[in-house]
């Protein structure tokens, strides 16, 4: 999935914590297909539609499973286990009542303890930001640069903008960019997450800024695309017009 416009918006789909808990299921079952191959099959690309489309299943699936990282070898081998008994029609080794309380209980416990990672970095990387020369920290929280100064008029919150605009996570990863996709967007600041309202506010057209978000005015513990639960997000930001 790929971060949009649309992601940024305050009526945006719920995080992946609230799933249901078959998606969950069915990312181990893709993760348990692919682990169960021998190595040399692994090692091998798939070649025909059919193999490529389960490799398409499985790395699709699997990616649901990034609220369990880390996985111990041990961990990964019972996900096979489970898999190779239910498709055979073994006796389970644990009652499928049972497992279900007890996979919603590990992906409750894992993603606490991810976000609780990512806030302890997304701190780090705040504080870095906020420490840079012209950087201002405003009482939201939010890291305010300015990059080029503009010359026209500022938007209010109920403004509608065209900006072009590249989004990042601390670690630089590139999650949205209209600058890449080549095309500027154009929203109602009142529709779009509590930082950009703030922070586009604070520019005049033609000007350039840096806006790096603290999760709280950003999407909080949600995850949307690739950006995890308790992230902090910085954004280069052109304001090109304003929009009436």
């Amino acid at each position: 999935m790929t971060f949009s416009l649309r992601a940024l918006r305050t009526e945006r789909r719920s995080g992946r914590s609230l799933q249901p808990i078959v998606s969950i299921a069915l990312a181990l079952l893709a993760l348990g297909l692919v682990g169960s191959a021998s190595q040399a099959a692994a090692q091998t690309a798939p070649k025909s539609d059919d193999e490529k489309a389960f490799y398409s299943i499985g790395t699709g699936m699997a990616n649901q499973l990034q609220m369990l990282k880390p996985l111990s070898d041990r961990e990964l081998d019972l996900l096979v286990q489970g898999v190779r008994d239910a498709v055979r029609g073994r006796t389970l080794a644990v009652e499928q009542q049972e497992g279900a309380t007890l996979v919603r209980a590990l992906v409750k416990q894992r993603q606490e303890k991810a976000i609780e990672l990512e806030r302890a970095e997304a701190a780090a990387f705040l504080a870095a930001e906020a420490a840079k020369k012209g950087a201002r920290t405003t009482e939201s929280g939010l890291v305010y640069t300015e990059v080029r100064a503009g010359n026209g008029a500022s938007p209010t919150a109920t403004d509608k903008v065209r900006v072009h605009y590249h989004g990042t996570l601390r670690d630089g990863t590139v999650f949205d960019s209209s600058i890449e996709r080549g095309q500027p967007a154009e929203f109602p600041l009142n529709r779009v997450i509590p930082c950009w309202t703030e922070g586009v506010a604070m520019m005049k057209v033609g000007g350039k800024s840096r806006l790096v978000c603290p999760s709280e005015i950003a999407y909080k513990d949600r995850a949307t695309g690739k950006i995890p639960p308790g992230a902090a997000l910085a954004f280069d930001v052109e304001l090109l017009e304003i929009l009436k």
